[in-house]
């Protein structure tokens, strides 16, 4: 019986897409670290979507938050498009930027702990890990990979699509746990969704699935009236 189950699952395993093996073995190392089935099925990130309009990218979602300053760097960002524009309006692309953003964050070596992205602008806050690049180069990828996907999406070559970014070090707990929670809540800011976890293009959903509940309680606690982040943004 056991080897049956055995061979049935490899024939399981090896059915699946590529795309989908790393769930598996994220599972498998979770598991081996001890920790409960239930646990560690809870650990895993969420399921990869295809990008529609890069469809060589997919969402890779980071894992449990961090909630503590980085001895190598902890930034909030925001970027914001030219003059404005809601370039990146509608599901297709919101889903382009949030993808591009993630993924760059990643290959660079920043562990991001809060984002949203909007039509015209998005925000992070992200911890530097040994060896990351700096926030220059990400901001300079990101804008250069997001305009070039758009722009083939829309048949525009050569448009301008970005207007600068903004970056602060954050070097006290309490301001960056603030703009943690800035972050998470910006679509409620910006009047988009009533409930943070509502907005699809954001980390509040993902922050509320994978941390504690003291956590999430202590987060959404600080206040966010008095937070200074460039945010003069109306997005769609």
């Amino acid at each position: 019986m056991r080897d049956e189950r055995h061979n049935r699952l490899i024939r399981r395993i090896r059915a699946l897409p590529g795309g989908q093996l790393h769930h598996v073995e994220r599972l498998l190392e979770l598991l081996e670290s001890g920790r409960p089935a239930q646990h560690a099925a809870d650990g895993l990130q969420e399921p990869l979507r295809e990008n529609p309009g890069n469809p060589r990218r997919t969402k890779d979602w980071p894992h449990a938050p961090l909630h503590r300053l980085s001895r190598h760097g902890t930034f909030i960002v925001t970027g914001g498009t030219l003059h404005k524009q809601h370039r990146f309006q509608g599901a297709e692309r919101l889903d382009l930027l949030e993808t591009a953003l993630l993924e760059v964050l990643k290959e660079f070596r920043w562990r991001v702990e809060a984002w949203a992205v909007f039509s015209n602008h998005y925000h992070f806050v992200a911890h530097a890990e040994p060896g990351a690049l700096s926030v220059k180069d990400v901001a300079k990828t990101l804008h250069g990979r997001t305009a070039v996907d758009l722009n083939r999406l829309d048949g525009a070559p050569e448009r301008a699509v970005w207007h600068n970014y903004w970056d602060t070090e954050l070097t006290f707990q309490k301001s960056y746990l603030a703009r943690l929670n800035y972050v998470h809540q910006n679509a409620v800011k910006h009047g988009l969704v009533p409930v943070a976890a509502q907005y699809r293009w954001c980390s509040a959903a993902w922050f509320e699935r994978t941390a504690t509940r003291a956590q999430v309680r202590t987060i959404y606690s600080f206040r966010t009236d008095r937070v200074k982040v460039r945010d003069d943004y109306d997005p769609i």
